[in-house]
């Protein structure tokens, strides 16, 4: 699993942790059952603090993208169907958070259109 944090940023790191993880799993490079690494070894790996990789996994965890078992470790989760409230609340933190790096990025409407079309091309089979 390769994951690449920008501390400098504007996202913040449990938020580029947890997306690209996310992305990893909707695309099928992580497989359903797939043991993530313990919370201080990502930590370590990536030079982050414990606690916000714990952020990222609780909030992967919340959206039914990983399952946490004590002894077997923090895996993939079977998707399930999120609920429709749930969907929304996600889709529109999603937004707003691409739309803060657009604004901060300096760049266009246009544009960033095309760039999310082009990343869902990537992980979104048409």
């Amino acid at each position: 699993m390769i994951v690449r944090i920008d501390s400098d940023g504007a996202v913040p790191p449990y938020e580029q942790l947890r997306s690209q993880i996310a992305a990893m799993i909707a695309s099928g490079r992580l497989a359903v059952g797939y043991r993530l690494p313990p919370i201080r070894q990502l930590a370590a790996d990536l030079d982050l603090a414990p606690g916000t990789v714990a952020r990222a996994y609780r909030e992967l965890e919340a959206g039914g993208h990983i399952v946490t078992d004590g002894r077997r470790g923090t895996r993939v989760a079977e998707p399930t169907a999120a609920a429709p409230a749930v969907v929304a609340e996600r889709l529109d933190e999603a937004a707003r958070t691409f739309a803060t790096t657009v604004h901060q990025l300096g760049v266009g409407p246009e544009r960033a259109v095309s760039a999310v079309h082009r990343a869902l091309g990537q992980i979104v089979p048409t």
